[in-house]
């Protein structure tokens, strides 16, 4: 297909993006591409070190979907070799290494994922490996020979452990050179990654020089925050949305995020115009638009992106069934306990719901357990079965189900056949079984 004029593209590939390095050399190979039809070819390189994909990846990876809807070729690099170094961006101690089985079984999920985003008729997927695996000694020693000490101790990871005494071992100096030689081996025209990137990408333009090509540009897109508004997405801190997850999870925690993210995400996350989302959050701070009302919207956005229309709107339903009481959403913990009598506080410690019964106590004293139980089931309260005329802590939700305010942290229970909820908080759910 022709190509769109340039001042198009440039229209839709700059959104969003934080820095172009260069930015008048994008212009310059864009006009080329034009002229010439040849696509241009847009690397992204990824150490699947883990196989989990959360929205904070999908920045970048959206941005690769924009070059291919424009007609430029993307070229994905598994970094199979890489990854059993790490990339030492940001850390502040060295990474496990992994065996090159593990990275192999992480880049297959890893690409599941990643085909959610991008189209798969437009992707070359390379493994470094291809080329590692071959590289003469002498070839190393060579490009190592391109970077001195000094610069590798510019960087703000490795001066901080250089500094406080933490261990940097010699293999970690060779990430950057690594990633570098990868624009190389691959002809790459631009490469796109997060801010904490810019060191590693710049190496491959300083490379592609030495070897006498054209110098790759980089494009720089912003670290998503997570849903809590401070700090990076990660799901060591829980504070993310991973692509794999159900689509009523996935709306609701996006319905949950902080507003001061919803400008930011609506941005990176949706092709909503710009003037759009400026209206709406124009909107918000005058208080004629509630922001829960555009957290609904950019949820049925997003989750329509990977689900449909009609799963985003299911979502949202399930979402308002939740909060009255009617559902428990996807991702609710799954617990077996013997049948048998059990003090209120021992139970909750032993489904995990708290990591101790003071917790456990003080979240009962402030009216924050509940569980729900059949009206014709077997389960018993200091000694009762309820059917007919629940006390008021016991309120009939429909003609299956009761729900039990839990005001008494010394209650028991008993149950023989019984199958029940524990729901802690707003939406924390426990389905516990025999």
């Amino acid at each position: 297909m022709p190509f769109r004029p340039v001042k198009e593209q440039l229209d839709i590939l700059l959104r969003g993006v934080i820095e172009i390095v260069p930015q008048e050399e994008l212009e310059k190979k864009l006009q080329k591409s034009y002229e010439t039809g040849i696509p241009l070819r847009i690397k992204l390189g990824v150490d699947p070190t883990a196989p989990d994909v959360h929205f904070g990846h999908t920045v970048v990876m959206r941005k690769l979907r924009q070059f291919q809807d424009l007609g430029h070729t993307v070229v994905l690099i598994v970094g199979d070799y890489t990854a059993m170094i790490g990339d030492p961006s940001g850390r502040n101690k060295m990474r496990p290494r992994l065996s090159h089985e593990q990275v192999l079984e992480n880049a297959k999920e890893y690409q599941e994922q990643f085909f959610k985003v991008v189209r798969r008729d437009q992707v070359e997927i390379r493994y470094n490996g291809e080329w590692f695996s071959k590289l003469p000694f002498n070839k190393v020693t060579e490009l190592m020979g391109q970077f001195t000490v000094a610069q590798m101790l510019e960087r703000e990871d490795f001066n901080n452990r250089y500094t406080s005494n933490q261990p940097i071992s010699l293999h970690e100096f060779m990430y950057p050179m690594m990633q570098g030689y990868d624009s190389v081996a691959i002809a790459s025209d631009v490469e796109l990654g997060g801010t904490d990137q810019k060191f590693n990408v710049l190496r491959g333009r300083d490379l592609q020089l030495v070897e006498g090509m054209d110098p790759q540009i980089g494009m720089f897109m912003p670290i998503l925050l997570g849903t809590d508004g401070k700090v990076k997405m990660s799901k060591s801190i829980g504070n993310y949305v991973g692509l794999n997850e159900p689509a009523d999870v996935m709306y609701h925690k996006i319905y949950s995020l902080a507003d001061n993210l919803i400008e930011n995400w609506f941005e990176l996350l949706t092709t909503v115009p710009l003037d759009e989302i400026h209206l709406m959050v124009e909107k918000i701070a005058k208080g004629e638009m509630n922001p829960n009302e555009a957290k609904h919207l950019l949820a049925i956005n997003i989750v329509s992106q990977y689900y449909g229309e009609a799963e985003a709107e299911a979502a949202a339903k399930k979402e308002r069934d939740v909060h009255s009481g009617n559902a428990i959403p996807s991702d609710a913990v799954e617990c077996k306990l013997n049948p048998g009598s059990y003090g209120l506080l021992d139970l909750l410690a032993e489904i995990g719901a708290f990591p101790s019964k003071g917790e456990a106590r003080r979240m009962i004293q402030n009216g924050g357990v509940r569980i729900r139980f059949k009206v014709e089931s077997d389960f018993n309260i200091n000694d009762k079965v309820f059917r007919n005329d629940p006390p008021a802590n016991i309120i009939p939700l429909d003609d299956q189900w009761f729900e039990w305010k839990v005001d008494d942290p010394q209650a028991f229970v008993k149950f023989e056949k019984s199958s029940f909820v524990v729901q802690i908080g707003k939406r924390k759910f426990y389905k516990v079984n025999f």
